[in-house]
This record gives C-alpha cells, sequence and structure tokens, in this order.
C-alpha cells in the first residue's frame, strides 16, 4: 500500500461521454512522470464511471502532475464534454482488489 499512498493529489472529473474518460485516462498516464503511471487511472472503469454519477477521479504524485493533467486536458478536450468537480491533496490512491 505505500505506493499507492503516494498518489494522494487528486481531481473528480464529470463527463457524460465516455469516450472523454478513455482519453482522460490515457491523459493521467501521460501525466504522472515518475512511477507507475498507471496508478493515477485506477478506479476509472467503465462500471467505476457509471457506479459514480459519471464522475471518474484521478490520483497523483504532485500537485505539479495533477496540473499537467488538467492543462493537457483543456488543451485536448472540448470544455462543453468535461467538467473538474473536486480537488484533493488527502485522497491516495487504493489498490485494485
Amino acid at each position: 500500500m505505500p505506493q499507492h499512498s503516494q498518489y494522494r493529489y487528486s481531481v473528480t472529473i464529470h463527463t457524460d461521454d465516455l469516450a472523454v474518460v478513455n482519453c482522460l485516462r490515457a491523459l493521467s498516464e501521460y501525466s504522472q512522470k515518475i512511477g507507475n503511471n498507471r496508478i493515477p487511472w485506477g478506479h476509472t472503469k467503465d462500471s467505476d464511471w457509471k457506479r459514480d454519477g459519471k464522475n471518474v477521479t484521478f490520483r497523483f504524485t504532485s500537485p505539479e502532475y495533477r496540473d499537467c493533467f488538467i492543462t493537457e486536458a483543456k488543451r485536448l478536450l472540448p470544455a462543453r464534454l468535461w467538467t473538474e468537480t473536486k480537488r484533493s491533496d488527502q485522497d491516495p490512491a487504493r489498490p485494485t482488489k
């Protein structure tokens, strides 16, 4: 668990478009420059997105990587397709079962 606990800088995104979720997964992997770059998009499966009211949360090891993720999302994805709904500096990732 120590590795996952380092990924505590989160951002939650709402989108009604599942294709956007897939793009966000790729952008989170791109934005996390060190460590395991798959952890940021853990628990963002299609079923998680549906269960969580079309929200997905991405977690990073630093606020800079989280900011990079948002910057890239703004640059590449139309603003009308997604909204940032929440940020936290104390929301650690958890391992998948």
